[in-house]
């Protein structure tokens, strides 16, 4: 399926969850090595849109919610570092494409691809 440009990327998950330091399940440290900041969430919203859609989404599974899909790629940060990531969304039961979440793909990392 293919993730079109348009797809929901709410603020708050950006903003609250990828770009707030966690204690459990932090990205926010990943996503500072690229230059991204919770001040700044708008370019991680950008460069999503920008620089990773449209995507062709691979199949996942349903989790009750909606079908998931998941599309990795390369994203360029502020400071111009890039960062191998893969990236969830969900084909929700009303119809509507949402972004999940974003973390680094792990498979580029561990073959020596990564580019960061």
């Amino acid at each position: 399926m293919i993730i079109p440009r348009d797809a929901i990327i709410a603020i708050e998950k950006v903003r609250d969850y990828l770009l707030k330091p966690l204690e459990v399940d932090d990205k926010s440290g990943f996503l500072a090595l690229a230059g991204y900041s919770r001040e700044d969430y708008w370019e991680l919203i950008r460069d999503n849109r920008e620089q990773l859609l449209p995507a062709e989404g691979e199949y996942q599974g349903n989790r009750g919610y909606g079908n998931i899909f998941a599309a990795c790629g390369i994203l360029v940060g502020p400071n111009t570092i890039r960062l191998a990531v893969s990236t969830v969304w969900i084909l929700n039961l009303s119809g509507e494409i949402r972004f999940v979440t974003l973390q680094p793909d792990r498979e580029r990392y561990y073959n020596g691809i990564r580019t960061f």
